[in-house]
């Protein structure tokens, strides 16, 4: 897909990842951020404001074909925080895209809306929230929040199940690692799709120990190619017993 693509957050860490691997012929990356960013290059507009300033964001979906919306704080905070950015933030973009006219949207959730579940031998993509934290309760309200926006309103929505998104993985992510080239492959293939309405996908790479279905995301073309297992012997690998690992055991809004 050519045309323009919003990407919200874009100076985050999954925004710098995802930033060169999006750069395509034909395509304006529009990286809108409140944090500074590294200068533009060809084909990249850079819009610095606040989720909240509806004229920011008027100005930032203008003709654009497609939001990533990225912007988030991407652990624990306090419940007014996640409230603020998290959901109030996500309900502005959504509505933004949709007064714009813009038909599709990727919406970045987590592993930590369903954190609670147990180790099993494959968990779907469809398995409804079972949040680990305030911050896993934001992102379960981001989803319900696509969802609404998809029925009531016809649009193509994706909510991105992401895993740990590294440029290496960690040794207790060995199952939901997902590479940044993985990553940029599931936002192509969001984009290219025919499928229309609400769907969720896991967000994790090829990993031999994973645990969580690639099925959905197959079935919109999400082909993912690495495997965490090639940095395994130099980790020292910890298989958990629940999705959220730690983030299950953590004090609620206390921020990591």
């Amino acid at each position: 897909m050519g045309g323009r693509l919003l990407v919200t957050g874009s100076a985050g860490r999954v925004g710098r990842l995802l930033r060169p691997r999006l750069a395509r012929p034909g395509r304006e990356l529009r990286l809108l951020d409140l944090a500074p960013q590294e200068p533009a290059t060809p084909g990249e507009t850079l819009i610095e404001g606040d989720l909240t300033d509806a004229e920011t964001l008027a100005r930032a979906v203008a003709n654009v074909d497609a939001v990533l919306h990225l912007a988030a704080y991407p652990v624990e905070r306090s419940w007014a925080d996640l409230q603020r950015l998290n959901v109030d933030g996500t309900r502005a973009v959504l509505e933004a895209a949709r007064e714009a006219g813009v038909r599709r949207v990727l919406l970045a959730s987590t592993i930590h809306a369903a954190g609670f579940y147990p180790r099993s031998d494959v968990l779907p993509a469809s398995v409804p929230a079972r949040p680990d934290t305030y911050y896993g309760w934001s992102k379960a309200a981001v989803e319900s929040l696509g969802s609404l926006y998809a029925d009531r309103f016809g649009m193509r929505v994706f909510a991105l199940r992401l895993g740990a998104c590294f440029a290496r993985p960690l040794g207790d992510l060995l199952d939901v690692w997902l590479s940044p080239d993985d990553c940029a492959r599931l936002v192509e293939a969001c984009l290219a799709t025919d499928r229309t309405g609400y769907r969720v996908v896991w967000g994790i790479s090829r990993n031999t120990r994973r645990w969580l279905s690639l099925a959905e995301g197959e079935e919109i073309g999400y082909h993912p190619r690495d495997d965490a297992e090639a940095y395994a012997a130099s980790l020292n690998p910890v298989d958990g017993d629940r999705l959220g690992g730690f983030f299950c055991d953590h004090p609620l809004g206390d921020p990591l």
